[in-house]
């Protein structure tokens, strides 16, 4: 257990989270090739669409995780 700024006592991050967000970022780069090599869309296009999505997942784990803290 780890002390974070205030005093209280912060769990260190699981190896299932640092494993889900691996493989998150495994299917973000997976979803730039898909749009870069196979719809040809270009790399820029590539780059947005996948920066995009991969800030998409995060906010929806930063939800998740701000629910189960309010309300779990």
């Amino acid at each position: 257990m780890g002390i974070d700024e205030s005093g209280r006592a912060v769990a260190p991050v699981s190896r299932v989270t640092v494993a889900a967000y691996a493989l998150l970022g495994v299917l973000v780069f997976g979803w730039f090739l898909y749009g870069w090599l196979v719809q040809r869309q270009g790399f820029v296009a590539s780059v947005g669409e996948s920066a995009g999505t991969g800030f998409a997942a995060l906010l929806f784990v930063s939800i998740v995780g701000s629910l189960r803290r309010a309300f779990g």
